[in-house]
């Protein structure tokens, strides 16, 4: 038998008699976490289901601008791409679905009436990947309640969020937003009898606790952050080391996230997703170059795969910027060789601190996207950022005592093939991702 034969069956004295048990208390932990890596990857497609939009209310009307995704569109199907988005799929005569579809599930109803569309949705230019309409609406001149109510994509995407944000011709700077879901569908923009019937009144936008609450459900959403927490996890030895790591992502992420949010810093969202996906493997990679005494190969090995990608880009089959290949190189390289070197506990504190500006980026999708004015800021950024704490710490509270205790009941040499299998899932989905999100898949 070879030896890999020899490391899974024979005991440790050597006796080919004795079978271990590989359903040991110390894989428990493991093995959940393999299910839900695996689970992680078929969720991945899609990600986080999100559409905006834009009310200008003026007299009595209001303009309606929603964008979204065409990945987003693509939930209802291929034929519900607009004409031409997709050449091979559609021809430019087809019917223009989302310009009937957006009017019927995103509406203004007045006094409990919806307020009819005074023309067809019409497609605005947008970026590549991404749909934009605009339609007009007109509601009685004496209503007294108006609130919008969002069933876009709903039927297909049940966690599906929808951010408004309503803007008023008369006074531009009062400005306000709300996440709409299936719990929460309805913005109200005036409730009956609380201002006169010429005054849209204030409107009841998301508060602090609302964009808590979606901060949490971001980070719990989020794969790509929750597999590259477990990842530290899976490299910290200690309490102590946890704290340290998960401290240095704290800060990091949340840095960037203000600085982004701010427009201080504009990144490339497929160069982020991309980063972001290399960091779960990279994290995983460190893990079994650790168990496996530090060998040249490994980091080899992710150079050598770093250069092909960089080559695929070349080739046109890959869509990267070339300029973050080399930084992946370059920090790749500087990190391994420090590594290498040394046994500073703070040298993987700063890698953490490294990938977590980029994860913060990424993080920082969503706000952006909701371009909310100075005022409106300070709550969302504060709300959103301690509900992704929230979110993160309630993980590590819960995985990390699992896996400790799954080390004290086993044995090493089953807490070490656990390890082992589970590591290796981690690096694997993250690659899976790297290749899905620079293939433009």
């Amino acid at each position: 038998m070879n030896k890999i034969g020899n490391f899974f069956l024979r005991p440790s004295d050597g006796s080919p008699t004795a079978r271990p048990n590989p359903f040991r208390p110390a894989a428990l932990p493991y093995l959940i976490a393999l299910i839900v890596l695996g689970f992680a990857a078929s969720a991945a497609g899609h990600g986080r289901s999100v559409s905006y939009s834009s009310w200008e209310f003026g007299d009595q009307s209001a303009v309606v601008t929603v964008r979204m995704k065409l990945l987003e569109l693509s939930r209802l199907g291929p034929e519900a791409l607009p004409p031409g988005s997709v050449p091979q799929l559609r021809s430019h005569n087809e019917q223009d679905i989302p310009a009937d579809f957006l009017p019927r599930h995103l509406i203004l109803l007045a006094d409990g009436m919806a307020c009819p569309p005074q023309a067809v949705a019409t497609r605005r230019p947008d970026d590549p990947g991404w749909a934009q309409y605009q339609w007009r609406v007109r509601c009685p001149t004496h209503s007294r309640a108006l609130k919008i109510r969002s069933r876009i994509l709903l039927d297909v995407a049940p966690s599906h969020l929808h951010f408004a944000r309503v803007r008023f011709e008369n006074d531009p700077d009062r400005v306000r937003e709300r996440v709409l879901t299936e719990a929460s569908p309805v913005f109200w923009i005036r409730k009956e009898g609380t201002k006169e019937s010429n005054d849209l009144g204030e409107t009841l936008g998301s508060s602090f606790q609302d964009y808590l609450e979606l901060g949490i459900r971001h980070i719990l959403s989020g794969w790509d952050h929750l597999a590259f927490v477990f990842g530290l996890l899976l490299l910290a030895g200690r309490l102590g080391d946890v704290a340290r790591l998960i401290t240095g992502f704290t800060i990091a992420h949340s840095l960037t996230l203000v600085l982004a949010v701010q427009g201080l810093v504009e990144p490339r969202a497929a160069a982020v997703e991309a980063v972001i996906a290399f960091s779960v493997a990279m994290v995983a990679i460190e893990r079994g170059w650790i168990d496996h005494g530090r060998r040249l190969a490994l980091p080899i090995t992710v150079l050598v795969g770093l250069l092909a990608l960089g080559g695929a880009v070349v080739l046109g089959r890959a869509s990267l910027p070339l300029v973050t290949i080399a930084g992946l190189l370059l920090f790749t390289a500087c990190y391994f060789s420090l590594a290498a070197t040394s046994h500073n506990s703070w040298l993987r504190v700063c890698l953490t601190f490294a990938f977590g500006l980029v994860h913060g980026l990424g993080f920082a999708g969503i706000l952006v996207e909701m371009t909310l004015p100075t005022h409106r800021l300070v709550p969302a950024l504060l709300g959103f950022n301690i509900g992704v704490e929230i979110g993160q710490i309630g993980v590590v509270l819960m995985i990390w005592p699992l896996l400790k205790l799954g080390r004290r009941l086993g044995s090493p040499r089953a807490a070490r093939i656990a390890t082992s299998l589970t590591t290796a899932a981690l690096c694997g989905l993250g690659i899976y991702w790297l290749v899905l999100r620079v293939s433009g898949a």
